[in-house]
């Protein structure tokens, strides 16, 4: 968990440090969006229609995968790295 926290505090610094240089140099998300032929408005849409789409297969396949990863977590052996701290 403290890995995952470590990687996100990573990911937050590398785009504050990236917003900041481009705004160093005027450029602004409006700029990007435009130069890559979009507005926000088009991006919240693909992104509204995206997650229409995801979350139900997600919650689908979930269905599937998390009963079989529980299976398989409760009844394979224990590692040998688990082994050595008992």
């Amino acid at each position: 968990m403290l890995r995952f926290l470590a990687a996100l505090l990573k990911i937050a610094l590398a785009s504050l440090l990236t917003g900041a240089a481009l705004s160093v140099f005027n450029i602004s998300s409006e700029q990007i969006l435009q130069q890559a032929g979009l507005t926000p408005d088009i991006l919240w849409s693909y992104l509204v229609r995206f997650s229409n789409w995801a979350l139900p297969n997600i919650l689908l396949g979930s269905m599937i995968v998390l009963p079989i990863w529980l299976l398989t977590y409760v009844f394979l052996p224990p590692r040998e790295r688990e082994r050595e701290h008992d």
